[in-house]
């Protein structure tokens, strides 16, 4: 008896019929078809997006490098640099060296601007002639004596005496503008109110007019020293060395220096905010 073989079933007995109605290999060419379609929609969907994208303004070379956060892949501009290592990269607008150099020139040539609580004056008026004083960046101040406390540099009939404070009138004849020395920048002059300078004539402090002579803006000088008393200054004539404003009976006076407590207390004093 022949051996059973295992065999492939055949159509016609497991009621299996091909397909007859298309051509063998179509779900393929529908494939192949689809994937063109969707190749071409792609391709034409970049196209309209690319063409919308805004034209990048006209903008410098320079200008685009220096934007941060932005890296650009194009070819740099003739002229570009490479930044050095340790650097950002980033451009800075170059300083135009001429215009700083003049403006430095002006700057150092011009006189120096008032401070904070400070006003600038005008000299007073001078002879014909005669040079006109210089009048630099002023500051009001009052004079106080060191061991009379209650008691201030006052003019009163055309000297300076000690007094103690009265009305305002009085304040504002205890007030003084503070500017650099008239014959010495590094020194100091006082100004009153109306336009005149106190000045030593006869070893004596008074008030005047300035005459615009050197004898004047000397006698007009007093340098500040050190004192032995805190935040006090003794102040020597500039044309009178050793020799110090102090005050004698309570009128102010230049005497030369002496070495003991009460010429040191006599001649210390205290520049504080006018009182005026």
């Amino acid at each position: 008896m022949p051996e059973n073989q295992s065999r492939l079933p055949q159509p016609w007995e497991n009621g299996w019929v091909p397909d007859t109605s298309r051509a063998p290999g179509t779900r393929r060419l529908y494939l192949a078809g689809a994937l063109a379609v969707a190749t071409v929609v792609t391709c034409a969907a970049a196209v309209a997006l690319t063409d919308r994208r805004p034209a990048p303004s006209a903008q410098p070379a320079a200008e685009d490098s220096t934007s941060p956060g932005l890296i650009s892949y194009a070819t740099p501009s003739p002229g570009t640099t490479t930044a050095p290592p340790n650097k950002t990269g980033l451009t800075r607008p170059k300083k135009d060296t001429a215009s700083a150099s003049a403006n430095e020139e002006q700057h150092s040539s011009a006189a120096p601007a008032p401070t904070a609580g400070q006003t600038a004056t005008k000299s007073p008026s001078s002879p014909a002639g005669s040079p006109t004083p210089k009048t630099p960046s002023t500051t009001w101040r009052s004079v106080r004596a060191v061991n009379y406390p209650d008691r201030y540099w006052h003019v009163s009939g055309g000297s300076v005496k000690l007094d103690p404070l009265r009305g305002s009138e009085s304040r504002e004849d205890s007030t003084f503008k503070l500017v650099k020395g008239l014959a010495d920048s590094s020194c100091y002059s006082f100004a009153t109110h109306d336009g005149e300078y106190l000045r030593h004539r006869n070893f004596v402090l008074v008030a005047d007019r300035d005459d615009g002579s050197a004898l004047f803006e000397k006698d007009a000088t007093f340098c500040p020293r050190a004192s032995s008393f805190s935040g006090a200054v003794m102040l020597e004539a500039v044309n009178y060395p050793g020799r110090y404003l102090r005050h004698q009976n309570f009128q102010l006076r230049l005497d030369p220096y002496q070495n003991g407590g009460t010429y040191r207390a006599d001649s210390a004093f205290r520049l504080v905010d006018g009182v005026a």
